[in-house]
């Protein structure tokens, strides 16, 4: 019998990430919010809301039903909006295997704690971190569901429990790599978001790749600079987790948070944006708590800060731009 899986979410990234599990061998049910969501996937094996085009293997199956859903699943994997988590994931945990590890695709922080996606599991599910993981790297929804090569990483504290994972994920085209630092793949893949925003707001005002390798270029170290600062290991950051992640994310015009970030420097407002699409730019909230936390831990995070002000309507892209340029120069790896 085929091991069982259980993706909670059926946005884009849950349902490509059901694909890659279904070509590993793995049985695929996937939880949907909307009933409708779940219809198309079993009587047209197509999501026909978030991967239009995409036809999925037959072994994966979808539900409204979160019992339906968790029925016989070792690994449990989490594909909801960050900023949900919390309010969702308490309906599951009565269905929830004993044993059961609990997979983190959501890269984000959330607003008011500034806990990570694996602290909110751990808090709300009350389980030991030897039973939460993550996957992180540059792994654009639409590219994995089309079943282009890419490599991501699987981490969790325990390292038996990452190799595992990682015999589970691995499919023809998905190579996993393991790594214990749950947390320097998390602000790698929280960062990255807010990032591509300032990269697509650049976009946007029409600059051209010496900004936006700029940006790519000190957003990474802004994000090292943070995540050290929480005890992350700074080769993480320069992995898929981070580095790959970010140039992934900052350079597609498949990414959602660059594609934000683009409509923004074009002139169009949050709301506007938010009124145009149902996908979910992960960036536009967590920079907020990006922000908070570099302030709470006394660490110059000056990229998060400014788009975060860009969002909360108080500074234009273009005095984005200028802001930049105006601040004091210093020694680059100061």
């Amino acid at each position: 019998m085929a091991n069982k899986v259980a993706v909670l979410g059926a946005g884009s990234w849950g349902t490509a990430f059901s694909i890659v599990l279904a070509d590993a061998g793995n049985d695929v049910s996937i939880w949907a919010r909307r009933e409708e969501v779940a219809a198309s996937i079993n009587e047209q094996n197509e999501n026909v809301d978030y991967l239009p085009g995409i036809e999925l293997p037959r072994t994966i199956t979808s539900t409204h039903d979160p019992e339906r859903a968790l029925a016989g699943a070792d690994v449990v994997v989490l594909a909801v909006p960050s900023q949900s988590l919390r309010e969702n994931l308490p309906a599951f945990l009565p269905y929830l295997a004993p044993d059961a590890v609990l997979v983190s695709l959501m890269k984000g922080v959330e607003l008011g704690t500034l806990k990570r996606m694996s602290e909110v599991i751990g808090e709300v599910a009350e389980i030991g971190p030897e039973r939460i993981a993550v996957v992180s790297g540059p792994n654009l929804a639409r590219e994995i569901a089309r079943r282009e090569p890419a490599a991501s990483v699987v981490a969790c504290a325990d390292e038996d429990v990452a190799t595992m994972l990682q015999k589970r994920v691995h499919s023809p085209a998905f190579r996993p790599y393991t790594s214990v630092d749950v947390l320097g793949c998390e602000f790698g893949g929280a960062y990255k978001n807010v990032v591509a925003l300032c990269v697509g707001m650049a976009v946007g005002l029409g600059f051209g790749d010496n900004t936006t390798a700029s940006l790519i270029t000190r957003g990474l170290a802004e994000t090292a600079r943070l995540a050290m600062n929480q005890g992350a290991n700074p080769l993480t950051l320069m992995g898929l987790a981070g580095l790959g992640d970010l140039v992934a994310t900052c350079s597609s015009p498949l990414s959602r948070n660059r594609t934000f970030g683009e409509k923004l420097g074009q002139g169009m407002s949050v709301d506007e944006i938010y009124a145009s699409t149902r996908q979910v730019a992960e960036g536009v909230k967590s920079c907020s708590s990006l922000r908070a936390l570099a302030v709470a831990t006394g660490v110059e995070a000056p990229i998060v800060d400014a788009v975060d002000e860009v969002v909360q309507g108080r500074l234009t892209t273009s005095q984005l731009m200028e802001a930049f340029i105006a601040r004091d120069t210093k020694a680059e790896l100061s």
